[in-house]
């Protein structure tokens, strides 16, 4: 994986983030969601390489072999804002003041969150498969409570810890014939380590509490993305089902918003590589 791509770890201050980077251009930041690593970009990154951007792909505050501080009471250590300031400095380290974004899943709660504190450092935002936080548990009903369990297990103290690393394998499935052998291998290393799992937890306490927290705040301050944004999400998972068109939801919150489905399954950097650096190539040299 990431042939011609560099790998180090880079200190944020309370952080240390194990970062992918590669090609030449205009910076573009990848961020994964949940339980992925960057590692899911695989595919991805070398495609939007070739067209002529530098990519990095970092590994999440906690993720893969990203380390941070130790979870906080209030789950502010694991926050979005907390992840976004590490995002920053890693790529200013890497010399980019002022880069394009695209964030999946939980990467796309904190694509958003580095949007709104730090506009003058994004040219432009894609978010895949993701809604604010806010809004999704504006949207409760028992459909999304029952195929959305997880955040609210997840919430839960110690429980969940228990149970996932009983049995992590069984937990976190994933199919290395899909998501490539080195991938699946990077993910299953991930997944049965129990500090990585604290962490992902972490991530999910903090949306429910300090990250909806500051979404709200957003909003009552008339806050909203300044920058052009695009918005793609996944025909076979269940978001449009939930929600209806996506792109009304995130007019809200930004400007300029463009976007459509692409079908496949909820892992499209995976699942649809080819059909997702095109969307994101586009919407950035456009």
């Amino acid at each position: 994986m990431f042939e011609k791509f560099q790998a180090e770890h880079v200190q944020t201050g309370d952080a240390s983030i194990f970062t992918r980077y590669g090609g030449d251009g205009p910076p573009v930041l990848l961020l994964h969601g949940h339980p992925r690593t960057s590692a899911t970009w695989h595919q991805v990154a070398p495609l939007l390489a070739e067209q002529g951007f530098t990519v990095v792909c970092p590994d999440l505050r906690g993720y893969g072999r990203s380390r941070g501080p130790a979870p906080a009471a209030d789950h502010s250590a694991h926050s979005k804002r907390a992840v976004a300031g590490d995002l920053v400095a890693v790529m200013r380290a890497l010399g980019h003041e002022r880069f394009a974004l695209a964030g999946h899943d939980r990467g796309g709660a904190v694509a958003l969150r580095l949007a709104l504190d730090h506009p003058d450092a994004v040219t432009r935002l894609a978010i895949l498969d993701c809604l604010p936080i806010s809004e999704h548990l504006s949207r409760i009903t028992p459909q999304f409570a029952t195929q959305w369990f997880h955040w609210f297990f997840f919430a839960q103290p110690e429980v969940p810890e228990r149970v996932i690393n009983a049995d992590p394998d069984g937990w976190y499935q994933g199919d290395p014939e899909r998501m490539g052998e080195e991938n699946y291998a990077e993910f299953r290393e991930a997944t049965r380590n129990p500090g990585v799992v604290r962490a992902m937890l972490e991530d999910y306490r903090a949306g429910l509490t300090v990250d909806a927290g500051h979404e709200r705040e957003d909003r009552a301050a008339g806050r909203g993305i300044s920058c052009p944004t695009l918005v793609l999400w996944s025909l076979r998972d269940d978001l449009e089902e939930l929600y209806g068109d996506p792109l009304r939801i995130w007019r809200d919150w930004a400007g300029d918003v463009r976007g459509h489905g692409i079908d496949c399954g909820h892992h499209m950097a995976e699942e649809a590589p080819d059909e997702l650096a095109a969307a994101l190539s586009g919407f950035l040299k456009s």
